[in-house]
């Protein structure tokens, strides 16, 4: 008789080849297993090559789960199963599978001509190389073909529901419910396609059920939430509805001008589908078009956003420089890759920040800021939104592909809850000066093109203080360089704030570090080390605390994933030797990398 296993946490990994279908059993699992009322956290991982060959590792896809029934803040270190559809995707992915773990292999796949397509010497299900791992080979070729028989389906089209038998095995061995993805089965497909990939998941779970390769199923009890509406998050979703949402606060209408480019474009096909909420999308020709049709739109008086990742951003400097002259609200979304140039396209990386802060000619100062989850994409695309409104300023939002493809359960809020920051656009003639400025936040007025009495020059050559005309004065350019830089210096933004302990070892981190910094950090304490985390997601201006927060510490170290970029920053500002802890593979911080940083760094105290 087959046991049940209760555990409070699990991680697995779906891989094969990218037609192999492991993003949607990847995001079917994740959705059925929030339902579920299990926290998660995901890692899907694409190939960078568009069709790379079949059966090679160029050509891997994967999509990592981890679940648990308490609060978990990272995707998981290492897998505890790994679905292998093929030698290739074994071949990538068995180093990150833990000593003692789950091998589920696709057996028809691991023959000569695919064992030498991935780069195999030997059969690894008979070469003894797994001898570290639990192997179950199962034959999802001729098991997906007996479950879908009579239903018409040519050979190419039965090979295709074989990811939903994988997924049927994986449903039954950790204990998840079929109907939420038969629902969305029958809502996707049509017959006869329905019905054979219904076959597949039901054939896969009673075959798990019924044969003795698995002793023992796993039980993960959902976790006790706060009362509230539930979704999974996707990070590039978050960033959208976050607009949407800023958009409504600011009683604006959303312009959202975009070139295609991984992996920020989800954002564009994700908002053009809210044109009942007044939204526009434009899918430009180039980036250089993208922004400044978003530049327009917020002279025309719209929320003008733009979205793009780190070439792109290259591509738009200059554009950037123009909404800092004409000080405009804009919102620049870069979804950060690795680099340089079309570097690591479907990869993750951190190696944009100075780009964000410094990359532009002339004094040319931007407020950036930064989400550090999924969910969080959401709440910083608001937070983006209030300063460009309230400054009249452009401003860069930083996510990244960890977070853009990542996801995480996000509780819906309750829009009305959610602070409204309204545009007064100008209208009164009556002392008018174009450049005039709140004495406040030094912001310009807005006007809406068309407005009686209010007209005025723009443009990005530079502009007398106050009548914004064009000025070649020395004395006023370095005036209006100073105001603009004042401008952005003064900007109000929360404190930042230590998680932990005071004194001893300070951990600082941004953007998607976030979860394995915090994971990390409440291990060490367990463990005796005296340490912190403060996390940055105001970049420029820093938070007026900062260099108050850090000196309370002895020691300071960056985790980020780039050769020291936030490192320069925060020396610069606080003329403290903070200490760069990098990481530039394309792959983001595991607990244990960081965990492995605090005990190396950690402060011991002189007894």
């Amino acid at each position: 008789m087959k046991t049940a296993q209760s555990v409070d946490h699990v991680v697995i990994r779906f891989a094969g080849d990218s037609g192999d279908g492991m993003q949607i059993v990847g995001t079917q699992f994740t959705n059925t297993t929030a339902l579920f009322g299990n926290d998660l956290a995901t890692f899907p991982d694409f190939p960078a090559e568009i069709r790379a060959p079949a059966g090679t590792v160029a050509g891997v896809s994967g999509f990592q789960v981890h679940f648990a029934s308490h609060d978990i803040f990272t995707p998981g270190d290492a897998p505890e199963a790994l679905i292998a559809m093929n030698p290739a995707a074994l071949k990538v992915n068995i180093a990150d599978l833990k000593k003692g773990g789950l091998v589920i292999a696709n057996k028809e796949k691991f023959v000569d001509r695919e064992i030498e397509k991935a780069g195999l010497t030997s059969n690894p299900l008979e070469d003894g190389s797994l001898s570290d791992y639990r192997v179950v080979a199962v034959d999802l070729a001729r098991n997906t073909k007996e479950a879908v028989d009579g239903l018409g389906l040519s050979l190419k089209e039965t090979e295709r529901c074989k990811n939903f038998y994988a997924l049927g095995i994986t449903y039954w061995l950790y204990s998840r419910p079929l109907e939420p993805t038969e629902k969305w089965v029958e809502a996707k497909f049509k017959e006869p396609y329905k019905e054979a990939n219904l076959r597949a998941l039901r054939a896969g779970y009673a075959y798990a059920e019924t044969v003795e390769l698995f002793h023992s199923r796993y039980e993960i009890p959902p976790m006790q939430q706060a009362p509230g509406i539930y979704r999974n998050i996707v990070g590039n979703h978050a960033t959208a509805l976050g607009m949407l949402v800023a958009a409504e606060k600011a009683h604006l209408p959303l312009f959202l001008g975009s070139y295609p480019i991984t992996p920020a474009t989800d954002i564009l096909q994700f908002l053009a589908s809210y044109k009942a909420f007044g939204v526009q999308t434009f899918q430009a020709e180039d980036e250089i078009a993208g922004i400044t049709s978003a530049i327009g739109a917020a002279f025309g008086g719209a929320l003008g956003l733009t979205t793009t990742s780190g070439p792109g951003m290259a591509l738009k400097t200059e554009a950037m420089g123009l909404a800092v002259m004409t000080e405009l609200p804009l919102v620049i979304v870069n979804v950060q890759r690795g680099g340089p140039s079309t570097g690591l396209p479907t990869k993750t990386e951190q190696s944009d920040l100075l780009q964000a802060i410094y990359g532009r000619n002339g004094e040319a100062p931007i407020p950036v800021v930064a989400a550090c989850t999924p969910a969080d994409c959401f709440e910083m695309a608001i937070e983006a939104t209030r300063i460009a409104v309230t400054y009249m300023t452009p401003v860069i939002l930083l996510t990244d592909g960890y977070l853009a493809n990542g996801s995480e359960p996000w509780m819906v809020p309750n829009v009305d809850d959610i602070p409204e920051f309204p545009v007064t656009f100008r209208t009164e003639v009556e002392g008018f000066k174009a450049y005039g400025r709140d004495p406040v936040t030094l912001a310009r007025p807005w006007v809406r093109p068309g407005t009686p009495g209010l007209e005025h020059r723009i443009g990005g050559i530079e502009k007398a203080d106050g009548t914004g005309n064009v000025s070649y004065d020395p004395d006023n350019h370095e005036h209006m360089v100073h105001i603009r830089a004042q401008k952005v210096a003064g900007i109000k933004v929360p404190d930042l704030e230590a998680h932990g302990d005071e004194g001893g070892l300070l951990v600082v981190g941004w953007g998607s570090t976030f979860g394995a910094i915090r994971v990390a950090v409440d291990q060490a304490r367990a463990q005796g080390v005296k340490v912190a985390h403060a996390h940055l997601k105001h970049l420029n201006p820093l938070p007026a605390n900062t260099d108050a927060l850090f000196r309370k510490y002895d020691r300071i170290i960056v985790p980020e994933m780039n050769l020291g970029q936030l490192v320069k920053i925060l020396r610069e500002k606080t003329l403290i030797d903070c200490i760069s802890i990098p990481k530039i593979q394309g792959k983001a911080f595991k607990v244990s990398e960081i965990l492995a940083a605090i005990q190396h760094h950690q402060v011991v105290e002189a007894k």
